[in-house]
């Protein structure tokens, strides 16, 4: 039991979070948050926050936590749902309204993917699934999974970043991925992308599949491009499994 405790405290929330919190902007601060642990993360901002702040968390169903000023949203997980694909494009809205002086606070762990779904602009959301389930049957790493799907959706792969300027944008992160590569972490809807359209059709060749027309159209426009550098941005990751599991070791 103390050896759980342990490795549970080293990536707690509410331990995690607080000595990562940017300095308050001129503006306003707004917290969107996707992943498992994505309503306890806000919380403990709203505990150790100075100033007036709102936003919108998306977690799964069962892992909701009360928030006095921020919105926590539940919705499918690992299977998307209609809820969750509602809520990202509620995301989308609430990043591209903010302006100069305004702070993006993105609140990020495992399991953001499935819980934001929005389509990129001209596919559907069966567009989608369909070439994620030819993807899998066709054996394909998640690396490459991810590099598709990043460029088939409106949300990851630094998109509401991108959405979000010229606000400045802070992303907290808890890794549970092999690495702790920021942008593979609910396929990284705050950080660049350096995965790239011709990578993305490549891998479809590669596992010999055909998309659906407005997929192959959406992956040969130049302006579908995934965000490569999203300046003023600053990442933490703030908590990892490797750190869960030294901490049950030490203990």
């Amino acid at each position: 039991t103390v050896v759980i405790a342990a490795g549970k405290a080293a990536a707690d929330p509410m331990r995690v979070v607080p000595p990562h919190l940017p300095v308050p902007p001129k503006g306003r601060t707004v917290v969107i948050a996707a992943g498992k642990a994505a309503a306890a993360m806000a919380r403990a901002v709203e505990d150790h926050w100075n100033g007036p702040i709102s936003g919108i968390v998306v977690t799964r169903y069962g892992h909701g936590v009360s928030c006095d000023s921020i919105e926590v949203i539940e919705a499918g997980h690992p299977m998307p749902d209609q809820a969750g694909q509602d809520a990202s494009m509620r995301v989308r809205e609430l990043s591209a309204a903010l302006k100069e002086n305004d702070l993006a606070l993105f609140l990020i762990s495992g399991g953001g993917s499935a819980l934001l779904t929005a389509p990129a602009d001209g596919i559907t959301p069966a567009d989608k699934q369909m070439v994620t389930r030819a993807l899998l049957k066709g054996g394909a790493p998640i690396s490459d999974i991810n590099c598709v799907r990043k460029h088939l959706s409106a949300v990851k792969g630094g998109r509401l970043a991108e959405l979000a300027a010229p606000a400045r944008v802070a992303t907290l992160i808890i890794s549970d991925v092999p690495g702790d590569d920021p942008a593979t972490v609910a396929s990284g809807p705050s950080i660049s992308d350096p995965t790239t359209l011709s990578e993305a059709r490549a891998v479809l060749e590669k596992f010999h599949i055909t998309p659906p027309d407005a997929v192959a159209a959406l992956l040969n426009r130049s302006d579908s491009e995934t965000p490569k550098s999203l300046p003023g941005s600053d990442t933490r990751i703030i908590a990892t499994a490797r750190d869960a599991l030294a901490a049950a070791e030490n203990a």
